[in-house]
């Protein structure tokens, strides 16, 4: 399993339209995406524009399998309009956990 997070700074006055009209209506479809295991959307408390998405995958491969699907393009292509700066992402393993 991979972890994905993805940090996403918003022009002011863009969350409010990237969580109603970007993610409200594509969080259902992200969360069931064959592969991913679990996608939560987060808000820096220091910066209320910058949210990060944080969310499991089965392998590198299902990861890829969304980031190349009409979902992500569409999706990508309303949320980069929204950004203020070019967004972060990382994907990670976990090494050690309780």
């Amino acid at each position: 399993m991979i972890k994905r997070i993805v940090k996403m700074t918003f022009r002011a006055g863009a969350t409010g339209t990237f969580l109603q009209d970007v993610f409200e209506p594509s969080k259902a479809l992200i969360r069931a995406f064959p592969g991913c295991r679990h996608m939560e959307l987060l808000q820096y408390l220091e910066q209320p524009d910058v949210l990060f998405t944080l969310s499991y995958w089965d392998s590198p491969a299902d990861l890829e399998a969304y980031r190349q699907s009409a979902l992500f393009q569409s999706t990508w292509a309303k949320t980069k309009a929204l950004l203020a700066a070019k967004a972060e992402a990382w994907s990670v393993r976990v090494l050690d956990a309780p």
